[in-house]
């Protein structure tokens, strides 16, 4: 039970809508910022930046600084990055299939 309960920062991971989003866009490989914003419906520039930066605090991705003209900066997934997209795409592949049976059971639960 105590390694449960020692679990939940790890699981706080796998809860945040956005970190598992970017974890998903970077199953290819490294992205840039701006990529990853366009590819993520609805994150705001402050979400993404703070969603990245818990990222590479917990090692799950890694920051690049690539040094040309101008310089930017790209992300991509650590091996323990691309367990964690193994570990979670069958929790969004299920999200996906079930979406609207979701939403038809919300309308319903609203609607009484």
């Amino acid at each position: 039970m105590q390694d449960a309960c020692e679990a939940r920062e790890v699981l706080g991971i796998v809860g945040d809508k956005w970190a598992l989003l970017v974890v998903r866009m970077l199953k290819d490989g490294p992205r840039r910022f701006t990529e990853l914003k366009r590819s993520i419906d609805g994150i705001s520039q402050r979400m993404l930046t703070a969603t990245l930066r818990d990222l590479e605090r917990d090692g799950i991705v890694i920051r690049t600084v690539v040094e040309v003209m101008p310089p930017h900066v790209s992300y991509e997934l650590t091996t323990m990055g691309r367990t964690l997209r193994e570990a979670t795409a069958p929790l969004l592949e299920w999200s996906i299939e079930h979406l609207p049976h979701i939403a038809t059971a919300r309308a319903e639960y609203d609607d009484r």
